[in-house]
Protein backbone atom coordinates (compact mmCIF):
# COMPACT_ATOMS: atom_id res chain seq x y z
CA UNK A 1 0.00 0.00 0.00
CA UNK A 2 1.04 3.46 -0.82
CA UNK A 3 1.96 6.13 1.55
CA UNK A 4 -1.24 8.18 -0.41
CA UNK A 5 -3.33 5.46 -0.38
CA UNK A 6 -2.65 4.50 3.86
CA UNK A 7 -2.91 8.22 4.54
CA UNK A 8 -6.23 8.15 2.41
CA UNK A 9 -7.38 5.78 4.59
CA UNK A 10 -6.14 7.09 8.41
CA UNK A 11 -8.22 10.39 7.62
CA UNK A 12 -11.36 7.86 6.65
CA UNK A 13 -10.78 5.48 10.05
CA UNK A 14 -12.52 8.21 12.58
CA UNK A 15 -15.71 8.47 10.01
CA UNK A 16 -16.10 5.07 9.48
CA UNK A 17 -15.85 4.36 13.31
CA UNK A 18 -18.65 6.52 13.75
CA UNK A 19 -20.84 5.51 11.26
CA UNK A 20 -20.36 1.86 12.53
CA UNK A 21 -21.16 3.32 16.10
CA UNK A 22 -24.50 4.79 14.61
CA UNK A 23 -25.18 1.48 13.36
CA UNK A 24 -24.62 -0.21 16.68
CA UNK A 25 -26.42 2.49 17.95
CA UNK A 26 -29.79 1.99 15.55
CA UNK A 27 -29.22 -1.99 15.61
CA UNK A 28 -30.28 -1.51 19.55
CA UNK A 29 -32.45 0.92 19.14
CA UNK A 30 -34.63 -1.35 16.61
CA UNK A 31 -34.09 -4.30 19.65
CA UNK A 32 -34.90 -2.07 22.37
CA UNK A 33 -38.06 -1.33 20.43
CA UNK A 34 -39.43 -4.90 19.71
CA UNK A 35 -38.20 -6.86 22.88
CA UNK A 36 -39.57 -3.68 25.30
CA UNK A 37 -36.10 -3.75 27.08
CA UNK A 38 -36.64 0.27 27.36
CA UNK A 39 -33.24 -0.63 30.20
CA UNK A 40 -31.21 -1.88 26.52
CA UNK A 41 -30.36 2.25 25.68
CA UNK A 42 -31.24 4.21 28.62
CA UNK A 43 -28.67 7.05 29.91
CA UNK A 44 -27.72 4.18 33.32
CA UNK A 45 -26.70 1.59 31.29
CA UNK A 46 -24.68 3.60 29.00
CA UNK A 47 -23.27 5.46 31.97
CA UNK A 48 -22.48 1.53 33.45
CA UNK A 49 -21.05 0.76 29.82
CA UNK A 50 -18.45 4.15 29.99
CA UNK A 51 -17.26 3.11 33.60
CA UNK A 52 -17.04 -0.48 32.07
CA UNK A 53 -15.10 1.10 28.73
CA UNK A 54 -12.48 3.07 30.43
CA UNK A 55 -10.17 0.79 32.06
CA UNK A 56 -10.54 -1.45 28.45
CA UNK A 57 -9.76 1.67 26.58
CA UNK A 58 -6.76 2.90 28.38
CA UNK A 59 -5.64 -0.89 28.16
CA UNK A 60 -6.22 -0.51 24.66
CA UNK A 61 -4.59 2.27 24.23
CA UNK A 62 -1.41 1.80 25.88
CA UNK A 63 -1.44 -1.75 23.73
CA UNK A 64 -1.49 0.72 20.44
CA UNK A 65 1.48 2.70 21.61
CA UNK A 66 3.45 -0.41 22.36
CA UNK A 67 2.64 -2.02 18.93
CA UNK A 68 2.88 1.02 16.47
CA UNK A 69 6.01 1.00 17.69
CA UNK A 70 7.03 -2.73 16.96
CA UNK A 71 6.29 -4.03 20.94
CA UNK A 72 3.91 -6.61 21.40
CA UNK A 73 2.79 -5.71 24.64
CA UNK A 74 1.20 -8.68 26.15
CA UNK A 75 2.24 -7.67 29.95
CA UNK A 76 -0.71 -5.26 29.58
CA UNK A 77 -2.53 -6.86 32.39
CA UNK A 78 0.27 -6.97 34.99
CA UNK A 79 0.89 -3.28 34.42
CA UNK A 80 -2.47 -2.84 35.01
CA UNK A 81 -2.03 -4.62 38.44
CA UNK A 82 0.71 -2.24 39.37
CA UNK A 83 -1.53 0.70 38.65
CA UNK A 84 -4.08 -1.04 40.54
CA UNK A 85 -1.60 -1.62 43.59
CA UNK A 86 -0.33 1.94 43.15
CA UNK A 87 -3.65 4.15 42.35
CA UNK A 88 -4.87 2.64 45.64
CA UNK A 89 -1.86 3.66 47.94
CA UNK A 90 -1.41 6.77 46.31
CA UNK A 91 -5.22 7.63 47.04
CA UNK A 92 -5.21 6.22 51.22
CA UNK A 93 -1.82 7.92 51.73
CA UNK A 94 -2.36 11.92 49.97
CA UNK A 95 -5.52 11.86 48.00
CA UNK A 96 -7.59 10.58 44.27
CA UNK A 97 -4.95 12.67 42.40
CA UNK A 98 -2.26 11.25 43.72
CA UNK A 99 -3.03 7.75 43.39
CA UNK A 100 -3.85 8.58 39.90
CA UNK A 101 -0.44 10.17 39.60
CA UNK A 102 1.36 7.22 41.52
CA UNK A 103 -0.77 4.57 39.24
CA UNK A 104 0.75 6.13 35.98
CA UNK A 105 3.82 5.49 37.54
CA UNK A 106 3.39 2.34 38.12
CA UNK A 107 2.07 1.26 35.02
CA UNK A 108 4.95 2.80 33.26
CA UNK A 109 7.64 1.05 35.30
CA UNK A 110 6.07 -2.34 33.77
CA UNK A 111 6.64 -0.62 30.70
CA UNK A 112 9.98 0.30 31.02
CA UNK A 113 10.69 -3.29 32.46
CA UNK A 114 9.27 -4.98 29.20
CA UNK A 115 11.42 -2.50 27.13
CA UNK A 116 14.52 -3.58 29.04
CA UNK A 117 13.45 -6.92 28.13
CA UNK A 118 12.57 -6.85 24.21
CA UNK A 119 14.20 -3.61 23.15
CA UNK A 120 17.72 -3.94 24.85
CA UNK A 121 18.41 -7.10 25.72
CA UNK A 122 15.90 -8.79 22.80
CA UNK A 123 13.75 -11.21 24.92
CA UNK A 124 10.70 -12.28 23.19
CA UNK A 125 7.75 -10.24 23.52
CA UNK A 126 5.36 -12.78 24.51
CA UNK A 127 7.99 -14.39 27.14
CA UNK A 128 8.69 -10.88 28.57
CA UNK A 129 4.70 -9.97 28.72
CA UNK A 130 3.45 -13.14 30.25
CA UNK A 131 6.93 -12.89 32.71
CA UNK A 132 5.84 -9.42 33.85
CA UNK A 133 2.14 -10.16 34.35
CA UNK A 134 3.32 -12.36 36.64
CA UNK A 135 5.72 -10.25 38.19
CA UNK A 136 2.60 -7.55 38.33
CA UNK A 137 0.59 -10.26 40.38
CA UNK A 138 3.44 -10.78 42.74
CA UNK A 139 4.98 -7.56 43.24
CA UNK A 140 1.44 -6.30 44.36
CA UNK A 141 1.02 -9.14 46.92
CA UNK A 142 4.47 -8.50 48.22
CA UNK A 143 3.73 -4.88 48.35
CA UNK A 144 -0.03 -5.09 50.03
CA UNK A 145 2.45 -7.09 52.88
CA UNK A 146 4.82 -4.55 53.85
CA UNK A 147 2.31 -1.91 53.54
CA UNK A 148 -0.53 -3.21 55.18
CA UNK A 149 -0.61 -6.11 56.89
CA UNK A 150 -0.39 -5.60 60.77
CA UNK A 151 -0.87 -1.83 60.62
CA UNK A 152 -4.70 -1.68 61.49
CA UNK A 153 -5.92 0.31 58.82
CA UNK A 154 -7.95 -2.26 56.99
CA UNK A 155 -5.91 -3.56 54.59
CA UNK A 156 -4.21 -7.12 54.27
CA UNK A 157 -2.68 -9.13 51.82
CA UNK A 158 -4.92 -8.67 49.43
CA UNK A 159 -6.78 -5.70 49.72
CA UNK A 160 -6.10 -2.16 50.94
CA UNK A 161 -7.96 -0.18 53.16
CA UNK A 162 -10.96 1.75 51.98
CA UNK A 163 -10.17 4.61 49.59
CA UNK A 164 -11.82 8.15 51.00
CA UNK A 165 -12.84 10.63 48.67
CA UNK A 166 -13.15 10.38 44.73
CA UNK A 167 -12.58 12.19 41.50
CA UNK A 168 -14.88 14.71 41.13
CA UNK A 169 -18.46 13.96 38.88
CA UNK A 170 -19.66 17.13 36.43
CA UNK A 171 -22.57 17.64 35.08
CA UNK A 172 -22.59 19.81 31.55
CA UNK A 173 -25.29 22.58 32.06
CA UNK A 174 -28.34 22.24 29.24
CA UNK A 175 -27.22 19.11 28.07
CA UNK A 176 -27.17 17.24 31.41
CA UNK A 177 -28.93 19.42 34.11
CA UNK A 178 -25.97 21.25 35.26
CA UNK A 179 -25.87 24.16 37.95
CA UNK A 180 -25.14 27.40 36.05
CA UNK A 181 -24.06 29.85 38.58
CA UNK A 182 -26.53 28.37 41.01
CA UNK A 183 -29.19 27.94 38.42
CA UNK A 184 -30.51 24.29 37.69
CA UNK A 185 -30.54 24.05 33.43
CA UNK A 186 -32.75 22.02 31.70
CA UNK A 187 -31.75 18.51 31.34
CA UNK A 188 -32.23 18.75 27.25
CA UNK A 189 -30.44 15.01 26.83
CA UNK A 190 -32.18 13.31 29.56
CA UNK A 191 -36.01 14.75 28.54
CA UNK A 192 -35.23 13.58 24.95
CA UNK A 193 -33.77 10.05 25.87
CA UNK A 194 -37.30 9.89 28.38
CA UNK A 195 -39.69 10.19 24.92
CA UNK A 196 -38.07 6.83 23.55
CA UNK A 197 -37.84 7.80 19.72
CA UNK A 198 -36.56 5.28 17.66
CA UNK A 199 -32.36 6.15 17.29
CA UNK A 200 -32.76 9.85 18.42
CA UNK A 201 -33.86 9.11 21.82
CA UNK A 202 -30.98 6.39 22.54
CA UNK A 203 -28.46 8.54 20.47
CA UNK A 204 -29.74 11.11 23.84
CA UNK A 205 -29.26 8.74 26.17
CA UNK A 206 -25.61 8.02 25.15
CA UNK A 207 -24.52 11.92 25.41
CA UNK A 208 -26.66 12.40 28.51
CA UNK A 209 -24.11 9.30 29.75
CA UNK A 210 -21.18 11.36 28.77
CA UNK A 211 -22.10 14.48 29.69
CA UNK A 212 -23.98 13.94 32.79
CA UNK A 213 -22.79 12.41 35.97
CA UNK A 214 -19.69 11.21 34.40
CA UNK A 215 -15.91 11.58 36.34
CA UNK A 216 -13.24 13.72 34.87
CA UNK A 217 -11.05 10.46 34.91
CA UNK A 218 -13.36 9.47 32.54
CA UNK A 219 -13.37 12.45 30.58
CA UNK A 220 -9.60 12.61 30.37
CA UNK A 221 -9.75 8.86 28.84
CA UNK A 222 -12.09 9.71 26.32
CA UNK A 223 -10.02 12.84 25.26
CA UNK A 224 -7.16 10.64 24.67
CA UNK A 225 -8.66 9.14 21.69
CA UNK A 226 -8.09 12.11 19.41
CA UNK A 227 -4.89 13.25 21.35
CA UNK A 228 -3.35 9.76 20.40
CA UNK A 229 -4.95 10.53 16.92
CA UNK A 230 -3.27 13.57 16.74
CA UNK A 231 0.21 12.46 18.49
CA UNK A 232 0.51 9.67 16.53
CA UNK A 233 -0.11 11.02 13.17
CA UNK A 234 0.59 14.77 13.21
CA UNK A 235 3.60 15.01 15.52
CA UNK A 236 7.54 14.69 14.71
CA UNK A 237 7.65 12.25 17.73
CA UNK A 238 4.67 10.08 16.79
CA UNK A 239 5.60 9.56 13.39
CA UNK A 240 9.12 8.70 14.04
CA UNK A 241 7.34 6.01 17.06
CA UNK A 242 5.44 4.50 14.32
CA UNK A 243 8.16 4.25 11.63
CA UNK A 244 9.79 2.27 14.03
CA UNK A 245 7.05 0.06 13.97
CA UNK A 246 6.71 -0.16 10.26
CA UNK A 247 9.98 -0.43 9.24
CA UNK A 248 13.16 0.75 12.04
CA UNK A 249 16.08 0.01 9.45
CA UNK A 250 14.34 2.95 6.87
CA UNK A 251 14.04 4.89 10.40
CA UNK A 252 17.43 4.51 11.53
CA UNK A 253 18.61 5.34 7.75
CA UNK A 254 17.09 8.99 8.30
CA UNK A 255 18.81 9.22 11.38
CA UNK A 256 15.56 7.91 14.06
CA UNK A 257 16.82 6.57 17.07
CA UNK A 258 15.19 3.27 17.02
CA UNK A 259 15.77 2.35 20.57
CA UNK A 260 15.17 5.42 22.37
CA UNK A 261 11.75 5.56 20.45
CA UNK A 262 10.68 2.09 21.36
CA UNK A 263 11.35 2.96 25.09
CA UNK A 264 9.23 5.97 24.89
CA UNK A 265 6.26 4.00 23.53
CA UNK A 266 6.49 1.33 25.68
CA UNK A 267 6.62 3.26 28.61
CA UNK A 268 3.73 5.22 27.09
CA UNK A 269 1.91 1.75 26.99
CA UNK A 270 2.53 0.94 30.53
CA UNK A 271 1.49 4.35 32.02
CA UNK A 272 -2.12 4.16 30.01
CA UNK A 273 -2.22 0.65 31.56
CA UNK A 274 -1.51 2.03 35.16
CA UNK A 275 -4.05 5.07 34.20
CA UNK A 276 -6.59 2.05 33.44
CA UNK A 277 -5.77 0.45 36.99
CA UNK A 278 -6.55 3.64 38.71
CA UNK A 279 -10.08 3.98 36.97
CA UNK A 280 -10.66 0.44 38.42
CA UNK A 281 -9.93 1.19 42.22
CA UNK A 282 -10.92 5.16 42.34
CA UNK A 283 -14.24 4.56 39.84
CA UNK A 284 -14.92 0.94 40.45
CA UNK A 285 -14.90 -0.30 43.52
CA UNK A 286 -13.07 2.27 45.73
CA UNK A 287 -10.49 -0.53 46.97
CA UNK A 288 -7.61 -2.32 45.51
CA UNK A 289 -8.25 -6.57 45.83
CA UNK A 290 -6.51 -8.92 44.58
CA UNK A 291 -7.37 -9.92 40.87
CA UNK A 292 -9.54 -6.71 40.33
CA UNK A 293 -8.24 -6.63 36.67
CA UNK A 294 -10.39 -9.54 35.47
CA UNK A 295 -8.32 -9.92 32.62
CA UNK A 296 -9.24 -6.18 30.92
CA UNK A 297 -5.55 -5.79 30.00
CA UNK A 298 -6.35 -8.63 27.91
CA UNK A 299 -9.48 -7.86 26.46
CA UNK A 300 -7.92 -4.40 25.72
CA UNK A 301 -5.21 -5.93 23.41
CA UNK A 302 -8.17 -7.62 21.44
CA UNK A 303 -9.87 -3.75 21.26
CA UNK A 304 -6.42 -3.16 19.40
CA UNK A 305 -7.05 -6.12 17.29
CA UNK A 306 -10.41 -5.10 16.49
CA UNK A 307 -9.81 -1.29 15.78
CA UNK A 308 -7.32 -2.23 13.65
CA UNK A 309 -4.37 -0.39 15.38
CA UNK A 310 -6.38 2.89 14.97
CA UNK A 311 -7.36 4.93 18.24
CA UNK A 312 -10.65 5.65 16.95
CA UNK A 313 -10.93 1.52 16.62
CA UNK A 314 -9.88 0.92 19.88
CA UNK A 315 -12.24 3.20 21.31
CA UNK A 316 -15.19 1.51 19.79
CA UNK A 317 -13.64 -1.56 20.49
CA UNK A 318 -13.77 -0.73 24.22
CA UNK A 319 -17.58 0.60 23.92
CA UNK A 320 -18.61 -2.71 22.87
CA UNK A 321 -17.00 -4.85 25.53
CA UNK A 322 -17.53 -1.96 27.74
CA UNK A 323 -21.41 -2.10 26.72
CA UNK A 324 -21.55 -6.26 27.47
CA UNK A 325 -19.47 -5.44 30.83
CA UNK A 326 -22.03 -2.81 32.35
CA UNK A 327 -25.27 -4.98 31.24
CA UNK A 328 -24.76 -7.06 33.95
CA UNK A 329 -25.02 -4.23 36.61
CA UNK A 330 -28.55 -3.23 35.29
CA UNK A 331 -31.66 -4.25 37.33
CA UNK A 332 -32.60 -7.80 35.32
CA UNK A 333 -29.69 -8.54 33.59
CA UNK A 334 -30.46 -11.77 32.14
CA UNK A 335 -33.79 -10.03 30.32
CA UNK A 336 -31.13 -7.68 29.01
CA UNK A 337 -28.24 -9.67 27.81
CA UNK A 338 -30.87 -12.09 26.41
CA UNK A 339 -32.36 -9.27 24.34
CA UNK A 340 -28.61 -8.96 23.32
CA UNK A 341 -28.79 -12.12 20.96
CA UNK A 342 -31.52 -10.53 18.74
CA UNK A 343 -28.76 -8.20 18.04
CA UNK A 344 -26.50 -10.74 17.08
CA UNK A 345 -29.16 -12.63 15.22
CA UNK A 346 -29.38 -8.91 13.00
CA UNK A 347 -26.13 -7.98 12.96
CA UNK A 348 -24.66 -11.48 11.82
CA UNK A 349 -27.93 -11.67 8.99
CA UNK A 350 -26.61 -8.04 7.78
CA UNK A 351 -23.14 -8.98 7.67
CA UNK A 352 -24.02 -12.00 5.78
CA UNK A 353 -25.71 -10.23 3.25
CA UNK A 354 -23.04 -7.62 2.73
CA UNK A 355 -20.36 -10.21 2.31
CA UNK A 356 -22.97 -12.49 -0.16
CA UNK A 357 -22.89 -9.21 -1.90
CA UNK A 358 -19.34 -9.16 -2.44
CA UNK A 359 -18.53 -12.66 -3.07
CA UNK A 360 -17.12 -13.78 0.05
CA UNK A 361 -19.56 -17.04 0.46
CA UNK A 362 -17.30 -18.77 3.06
CA UNK A 363 -17.69 -16.07 5.29
CA UNK A 364 -21.23 -15.19 4.61
CA UNK A 365 -22.19 -18.73 5.13
CA UNK A 366 -20.55 -18.75 8.39
CA UNK A 367 -22.63 -15.52 9.54
CA UNK A 368 -25.38 -17.11 8.54
CA UNK A 369 -25.19 -20.15 10.63
CA UNK A 370 -24.09 -17.79 13.35
CA UNK A 371 -27.65 -15.63 12.62
CA UNK A 372 -29.63 -19.22 12.88
CA UNK A 373 -28.15 -20.32 15.94
CA UNK A 374 -28.32 -17.22 17.66
CA UNK A 375 -31.91 -16.91 16.72
CA UNK A 376 -32.76 -20.35 17.80
CA UNK A 377 -31.55 -19.75 20.98
CA UNK A 378 -33.37 -16.48 21.30
CA UNK A 379 -36.61 -17.74 20.21
CA UNK A 380 -36.32 -20.79 22.67
CA UNK A 381 -35.63 -18.95 25.76
CA UNK A 382 -36.73 -16.23 27.52
CA UNK A 383 -33.52 -15.03 30.50
CA UNK A 384 -29.91 -16.23 30.00
CA UNK A 385 -28.48 -18.33 33.14
CA UNK A 386 -26.77 -15.99 35.81
CA UNK A 387 -24.02 -18.08 35.50
CA UNK A 388 -23.11 -17.11 31.59
CA UNK A 389 -23.68 -13.31 32.87
CA UNK A 390 -20.04 -13.02 34.45
CA UNK A 391 -18.22 -14.13 31.25
CA UNK A 392 -20.67 -12.04 28.45
CA UNK A 393 -17.54 -9.48 27.99
CA UNK A 394 -15.43 -12.33 27.34
CA UNK A 395 -17.43 -13.96 24.60
CA UNK A 396 -18.35 -10.93 23.28
CA UNK A 397 -14.45 -10.33 22.28
CA UNK A 398 -14.23 -14.17 21.22
CA UNK A 399 -17.35 -13.23 18.73
CA UNK A 400 -16.24 -10.22 17.96
CA UNK A 401 -12.81 -11.59 16.34
CA UNK A 402 -13.75 -14.18 15.17
CA UNK A 403 -16.16 -12.62 12.73
CA UNK A 404 -14.88 -8.67 12.46
CA UNK A 405 -14.93 -8.98 8.56
CA UNK A 406 -12.51 -5.95 8.50
CA UNK A 407 -9.51 -6.06 6.96
CA UNK A 408 -6.82 -6.82 9.25
CA UNK A 409 -3.47 -4.48 8.79
CA UNK A 410 -0.95 -5.02 12.20
CA UNK A 411 1.98 -2.82 11.88
CA UNK A 412 4.71 -4.48 9.87
CA UNK A 413 7.56 -5.15 12.04
CA UNK A 414 5.41 -5.45 15.38
CA UNK A 415 7.03 -8.23 17.08
CA UNK A 416 9.91 -9.01 15.30
CA UNK A 417 13.63 -8.28 16.47
CA UNK A 418 15.37 -5.57 15.85
CA UNK A 419 19.33 -4.90 16.42
CA UNK A 420 21.10 -1.53 15.38
CA UNK A 421 22.85 -1.87 12.06
CA UNK A 422 21.58 -5.19 11.15
CA UNK A 423 19.11 -5.42 8.06
CA UNK A 424 16.53 -7.87 8.68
Amino acid sequence: MTAVATEARTRRMPSRTLLLALVGVALLSFVRIVTDADDLTSAGTFGSAIRGAVPILLAGLGGLYAERCGIVNIGLEGMMILGTWFGAYGAVEWGPWWGVALAVVGGALGGLLHAVATVTFGVDHVISGVAINILGAGVARYLSVVAWVGKGTGGGATQSPKVTGGITDVDLPFAAGGSLFGWDTPDIFGRLASWRWFVVSDIAALLRALTGGISLLSLLAIALVPLSLLFLWRTPLGLRLRSAGENPYAAESLGVDVYRVKYVGTILSGAFAGLGGSFLVLEGAGIYREGQTGGRGFIGMASVIFGNWRPSGVALGAGLFGFADGLRLRPNPEVLVHSLLLFVVVAAALAALWLGARRRVLGAGVLALVAAGFGIWYATSDTIPRQFLSFTPHITTLLVLAFATQRLRPPAFDGLPYRKGEQS
